[in-house]
């Protein structure tokens, strides 16, 4: 059966139309944080502020027709996987010895904000639940997911979780991440200028345009020519979504064999659960491919460097600005109504741990630059990694302090680290007990944790 479209049908611009709506929002967020001194100073990222205006012109008749809810929904999603792959692929920034304790600390680090978000949350949604507020209970989990991976996580881990009951999931998540933007500029705004009075920091009275990445070249050695038949961009694009696609088939196979031979137990548990992990099966295979590049160029059947990494950059940026826009986009209020006391809740006692333990960990671990340290993974933790560069330019604007390094290079112990917390939020809202036995799990991850960062001090001690 053959499909007839009229090209002025509106089914054949839609999705021209909903990344315009995105990107235009971007720009007006650009100029709005340009112009307006108020919006420079909270230091909003831009795709913050456009996803809070799509999210104010949903309200407005008319134009709201214009904004696909379900649409963005699955951009955030897609948006998501393909920035994973996109940083997977880049070649791998190697720390120096000296620096490696370091950053192994701060994958831990990282990871133990999640742990700590997660204990609160799960702590504040349990109790509500017993106290008949009407919360689902293991909705607290969601909340390192919205604060600590961001809109697109958040997103996943809502959806599994409306998979298991908690219809409105997905919005409680999404909300949780855009209030953790607001938490990361708005809060530490407030104490930078707090300790600027203090008189323990200089803020950079002028701010620098100083591009967001570490010091690295726009081309790389043994790069494919610029004369070669193809732009370099679209090579760049066809790995990130090759790699995608070959993400979504594996995926595919692998809901198949689990709906196939397990059931319902396929259907209800793993199938979301596979699909949820689009971002980290991609990120494995985009890594494998890598692996298989540099073999291929070891033994001289490729010539060229054909993966480059400030593109790579380039590519990741773009999809994650359109992830958080289309993230707060897809927010819908209406299913939030009666869930807003332990939305509020569960941000407010989360934001309080996660400074708290933050503050004390990073006085600790980097007694040299305590503050550049603090308000890079704060902002990380609450917003993302784009966000806490954002807190630390403001003190550090040429990434003098290792605070920069750190932050990219934390990703693969915080991945290691991270993956068991990862795998039990799941598993925890699959019944009460299960939720209550993953907290004592996250608990004595925490402690464990905690107890490898304070080696040192455990050692002195010891001697003494």
């Amino acid at each position: 059966q053959v499909i007839i479209m009229n090209f002025w049908d509106y089914n054949s611009w839609e999705i021209l139309i909903q990344l315009g709506v995105i990107l235009i929002a971007i720009l007006i967020g650009n100029t709005l944080r340009r112009k307006i001194k108020l919006i420079s100073n909270s230091l909003l990222p831009t795709s913050v502020i456009a996803g809070i205006i799509i999210f104010i012109l949903k309200f407005v008749p008319y134009i709201s027709d214009f904004i696909n809810a379900k649409f963005m929904e699955v951009l955030t999603y897609h948006c998501l996987g393909l920035g994973f792959v996109a940083m997977s692929l880049k070649s791998s920034v190697k720390s120096k010895d000296k620096k490696k304790r370091v950053v192994f600390d701060s994958g831990i680090i990282t990871v133990n904000g999640y742990l700590i978000q997660g204990l609160v949350g799960a702590l504040t949604t349990i109790l509500l639940s017993v106290c008949g507020m009407g919360i689902f209970y293991a909705a607290g989990y969601l909340l390192p997911m919205g604060y600590g991976q961001g809109t697109g996580q958040a997103l996943n881990f809502g959806n599994i979780y409306k998979s298991l009951g908690f219809e409105n999931g997905p919005s409680f998540g999404l909300a949780i991440a855009a209030i953790g933007f607001l938490v990361a500029c708005i809060v530490g705004v407030i104490y930078l200028n707090y300790l600027r009075r203090k008189g323990k920091l200089k803020l950079q009275e002028e701010r620098k345009e100083i591009a967001n990445t570490l010091n690295s070249d726009i081309y790389e050695p043994d790069e494919a020519p610029l004369n070669e038949a193809v732009d370099k961009l679209t090579i760049q694009l066809a790995f990130v979504i090759g790699v995608y696609i070959v993400t979504g088939l594996i995926i595919y196979g692998l809901s198949y064999l689990a709906i196939e031979y397990l059931g319902d137990f396929g259907v209800n548990t793993l199938r979301p659960l596979f699909w949820g992990f689009n971002f980290l099966i991609g990120s494995m295979l985009a890594i494998l491919i890598k692996k298989i590049i540099v073999g291929l160029k070891k033994s001289k059947i490729m010539n060229h460097s054909y993966i480059n990494n400030y593109m790579m950059n380039r590519i990741s940026g773009l999809f994650f600005d359109i992830m958080i826009v289309s993230g707060i986009a897809a927010i819908d209020w209406q299913n939030l109504e009666g869930l807003l006391i332990p939305l509020i809740a569960v941000c407010t006692i989360g934001t309080i741990a996660t400074f708290v333990y933050i503050k004390y960990i990073c006085k600790l671990i980097y007694p040299d630059y305590e503050y550049e340290a603090f308000f890079s993974i704060f902002g990380m933790l609450t917003g993302t990694a784009s966000t806490g560069m954002i807190l630390l330019r403001e003190i550090d604007p040429n990434f003098e302090t290792p605070a920069a390094d750190n932050l990219v290079l934390q990703q693969l112990p915080a991945m290691i680290f991270g993956v068991p917390v990862i795998l039990l939020i799941p598993y925890a809202g699959q019944g009460f007990t299960n939720a209550l036995i993953v907290l004592a799990i996250v608990a004595a991850l925490f402690i464990v944790y905690n107890i490898i960062l304070h080696r040192k001090l455990l050692f002195k001690r010891k001697n003494k």
